[in-house]
């Protein structure tokens, strides 16, 4: 039997799940190497603003000894959500925090990472180690095979390396599709000095506003920053057939103001001023439920094992993934058993929220071009 307490883990990808993971399993003295594509912890942006759940991601930061880390750093400001006509640009809906009462405080996703990846020992994470391929071995372990050609094995692989997971294909031949909807990203800096007209309507949160077919919303993130999201139907390629390079950004900003054209002037400020590119990110999901059979040394957790629509599960669950994959990695006699243990409670459970997520995209954004749902969910941007 393959014993947690002195066996080789590694965990592909230094997400929000992974670090979780790691912390958890480090925090009780067992040794973890997380592999990271990425070649430092700034090599790129880490995407938008997180709301952190009490039942879950919260749950999972309790669980890591990092609550208090997170809370004195998290904007509790952030639940602000106004939805606004989109005609006349009127607020509609205005819900405001109420103090002492259960939260969902904001966290901008690097700074979160930050927080998990200074908690762990030095070198814990290998920067610039990407994962080509994860092999199941005969005797149980499970051999990577690196970008750069070489192999490495370890007793349990730990497949949090996203969407896109090169883990995945070891368990499941599953693959993300295309949900029909696309969002269109673009920012605004110094929001509150250069900007405070749209500051004003903004408020300290999220603004949303909705029309047949199509939904504009923004968010704040810290130190001013403000992203931008114009989401639609339409083919993931379809500025292709639009005729529009995103690289030619006065281009697409005309385009979007087309799109836009019978919203109110206060909100297409949000497209008009704009500061940063414009970023295509068309939805992909894994097939609902996404389940495999255990293969011995190798799971998943995070968007790897339930990608699912971004409506404010995504990190919650990885996280949670992270942290209960640890503990029964501490409790149980064996690896397999601890796996086999993490993965009867995580498959259940990510399939009902994809479902829900699912059918929450379809209300979000209707297909048949209606307003549909006017309620306020909330998003995290999955790696």
């Amino acid at each position: 039997m393959t014993s947690v307490h002195d066996r080789r883990i590694a965990v592909v990808g230094a997400g929000p799940g992974g670090l979780t993971c790691a912390r958890v399993l480090q925090m009780h003295g067992h040794p973890v190497t997380v592999l990271e594509r990425d070649t430092s912890p700034d090599a790129r942006a880490q995407g938008g603003t997180l709301d952190l759940h009490e039942d879950t991601g919260q749950v999972a930061l309790r669980t890591a000894g990092l609550l208090d880390q997170f809370l004195a750093v998290a904007r509790p400001e952030g639940e602000e959500m106004r939805m606004v006509d989109a005609a006349t640009g009127e607020v509609l809906l205005h819900h405001q925090p109420t103090p002492g009462a259960p939260a969902r405080p904001e966290i901008d996703r690097g700074r979160l990472r930050g927080l998990l990846e200074a908690s762990l020992a030095d070198g814990t994470v290998r920067w610039g180690r990407a994962v080509r391929e994860a092999i199941p071995q005969d005797d149980g372990t499970c051999r990577l095979l690196f970008a750069d050609g070489s192999t490495e094995d370890f007793d349990l692989v730990v497949g949090a390396d996203g969407a896109w997971s090169r883990v995945r294909p070891a368990v499941s031949d599953a693959t993300p599709r295309y949900s029909g909807v696309v969002f269109v990203e673009t920012s605004l800096d110094d929001c509150d000095t250069r900007h405070p007209a749209v500051a004003r309507l903004l408020g300290q949160g999220t603004l949303m506003a909705k029309a047949p077919g199509r939904v504009l919303t923004a968010q704040r993130n810290s130190d001013g920053h403000v992203r931008v999201y114009l989401v639609f139907r339409d083919a993931p390629d379809w500025h292709v057939s639009a005729g529009l390079d995103f690289d030619d950004v006065d281009a697409v900003r005309a385009h979007m103001l087309r799109l836009f054209d019978d919203y109110a002037e206060n909100l297409l400020a949000l497209v008009r001023e704009h500061d940063g590119p414009f970023v295509n990110r068309p939805l992909f999901a894994l097939p609902v439920p996404h389940v495999w059979e255990h293969v011995p040394g190798i799971t998943l957790l995070g968007d790897a094992a339930h990608l699912m629509p971004p409506l404010g599960l995504g990190a919650n669950l990885a996280m949670v993934d992270g942290a209960e994959l640890a503990t029964a990695l501490l409790r149980e006699a064996t690896v397999d058993d601890a796996v086999r243990a993490y993965e009867s409670v995580m498959l259940p459970r990510s399939a009902e929220a994809a479902k829900l997520c699912g059918e929450g995209l379809e209300t979000f954004v209707p297909s048949d071009g209606s307003i549909g749902w006017t309620g306020a969910p909330s998003w995290d941007h999955a790696r």
